[in-house]
């Protein structure tokens, strides 16, 4: 996707490449980045919280979420931003402002979708199989745990993840599974359903929104917008947002 985007961009010397670290690698890991000649990095589970940790500066957004995804490296400093939550916010199909929105999860990722929908001005709830993850996230930012009837349904947990890579296809695997999900076990009502997780494959949710007639934003829209606001930080330039589209979901 970023290379996709970079070749269009005219930037040849740039390369954009994948690096597995442990939580307990990665400090060292990013701070070694600099001098081999790295730009920055995006950052993804389980690691955006340390991103920030490690960062020397932060913009606003980045730490009133508590979480990273985008780390620059700029004359020794070390700068992380959260391009998760403008990402979030551009993909939905109308504004939020004054919408009850659900976010499902306590991550760094469910911090960054709070955070956002509630910049916007929607009426934000939290949802997480660990009560007591909830309760703090929404206590920490100031939102409520009221789950019923939203209007906007965000999936920032990690279920769907394998599923969405799996080879079989959904239809052999039959009926859609929601129950991980125990509070959506009076149905699936939301008018717009995004889910952050993506793969191959649509996930159980992103299926059963649109059988429900939900408008539905997955997870590798959410990616290619981050990936897009990331690059325009490093490079100075606007990148093709609709090439890094096709490329993630591998089409020419």
């Amino acid at each position: 996707m970023h290379s996709a985007a970079l070749a269009e961009m005219g930037l040849e010397d740039w390369s954009y490449e994948a690096i597995e670290v442990s939580a307990e690698g990665f400090e060292a890991l990013v701070r070694s980045l600099p001098e081999k000649g790295f730009a920055g990095v995006n950052v993804t589970v389980p690691h955006k919280v340390a991103a920030l940790a490690v960062a020397d500066e932060a913009s606003d957004a980045a730490r009133e979420i508590g979480a990273a995804n985008t780390l620059t490296f700029v004359k020794g400093v070390i700068q992380a931003e959260n391009t998760d939550a403008t990402a979030i916010v551009d993909a939905l199909p109308s504004q939020p402002e004054g919408v009850r929105a659900l976010v499902m999860g306590a991550g760094g990722s469910a911090r960054a979708a709070v955070w956002a929908l509630r910049e916007a001005g929607a009426a934000v709830n939290v949802w997480n199989r660990t009560d007591a993850k909830a309760e703090a996230l929404a206590d920490e930012m100031g939102v409520g745990l009221d789950t019923e009837d939203p209007e906007i349904l965000v999936n920032a947990t990690t279920v769907g993840l394998a599923s969405a890579n799996e080879v079989q296809p959904l239809p052999e695997r039959r009926e859609p599974d929601l129950k991980p999900f125990s509070v959506l076990a009076d149905g699936l009502k939301a008018e717009v359903v995004m889910d952050l997780v993506y793969g191959s494959r649509d996930t159980d949710l992103i299926v059963a929104a649109r059988a429900a007639g939900a408008a539905t934003v997955d997870g590798l829209e959410i990616l290619a917008r981050q990936g897009a606001a990331s690059l325009r930080i490093w490079t100075g330039a606007d990148p093709p947002l609709d090439t890094m589209r096709r490329a993630a979901r591998g089409l020419p």
